[in-house]
């Protein structure tokens, strides 16, 4: 059935001529110093890993100043991304301003933000090997902050039956098992992630996610800057490279491995901590 589309006004060519604006211009932002962090990831020492099975998730923990790195080890996987401040889980990662802030996709330099009202880093991306990828000639980057995560509540409206294993679901048995409670008792602090290692873009005739195989390959990491105290879930996807499928058990996966660093701390002894944001809250109602 073709859709009831009303004519086109008089200056419809000149309204699809309009130029774009960016909305949030990367240069009122503060960047990060990248050269003290470089100074300090040299300093670094490994004092935690955490093995991540595929079709499972793990929680880490990571102290203000220490790296984390999500490693691929043996074949390519995607994961799935959570982060919650350690102390306060109602301050968690914010994909959609991270997305606004930076864009689709996140590398090397860009933050990763939290939600309002405290909207601060909680980690800055300090090295990512898969950084030659850029975009390639279907609009695809690594690493997104664009779609969600897969789940089991998108897969029954779909595919009309149950599975257990989606990143989603994975997410929430980790956190429970970390808080010591029931997955449907935790699972709303479950948020929208950063799709680590996930090859992904927007099809240029209908505009659709789209994913396309990872390129990412063993021994290639992303390495976060904690900016905060966090506690982290990271999932590896049921759809393993993202190829062809997800939410089932028909593709290949691997695990991934968390590795966590400490630096010498007075490499760092001059970072600039973020405080939570300084808007006063008031929102305009009469005092």
């Amino acid at each position: 059935m073709t859709p009831n589309i009303p004519p086109a006004p008089a200056d419809a060519l000149s309204c699809r001529a309009a130029k774009p604006a960016i909305v949030y211009p990367a240069g009122h932002l503060l960047r990060p110093d990248m050269g003290v962090l470089a100074t300090a990831r040299a300093s670094m020492r490994k004092v935690d890993e955490i093995v991540v099975p595929p079709r499972d998730a793990k929680t880490f923990r990571a102290s203000r100043g220490q790296f984390v790195r999500i490693v691929s080890v043996d074949g390519p996987q995607v994961g799935d991304l959570n982060l919650w401040n350690a102390h306060d889980l109602s301050e968690r990662f914010f994909s959609g301003k991270t997305r606004a802030l930076h864009a689709t996709h996140v590398g090397t330099g860009d933050r990763l933000w939290s939600t309002m009202p405290h909207l601060r880093p909680m980690a800055t991306i300090s090295f990512d090997t898969l950084s030659w990828y850029g975009f390639d000639d279907e609009g695809a980057g690594v690493h997104d902050v664009i779609g969600t995560r897969c789940d089991p509540y998108t897969n029954m409206l779909l595919n009309g039956r149950p599975y257990d294993f989606c990143c989603h679901s994975n997410l929430s048995r980790a956190l429970a098992a970390e808080l010591k409670e029931e997955p449907r008792a935790v699972e709303h602090h479950v948020h929208d992630v950063l799709n680590v290692f996930m090859c992904t873009g927007f099809t240029k005739d209908t505009h659709q996610y789209f994913m396309k195989a990872s390129p990412v390959r063993p021994g290639d990491y992303l390495e976060l800057f904690a900016e905060i105290d966090l506690l982290g879930a990271l999932s590896a996807c049921p759809g393993g490279d993202c190829s062809a499928t997800h939410s089932s058990d028909a593709a290949a996966c691997y695990p991934l491995l968390i590795e966590i660093y400490e630096p010498d701390r007075a490499t760092i002894a001059g970072w600039p901590w973020p405080a939570a944001n300084g808007y006063h809250r008031g929102h305009g109602a009469p005092e």
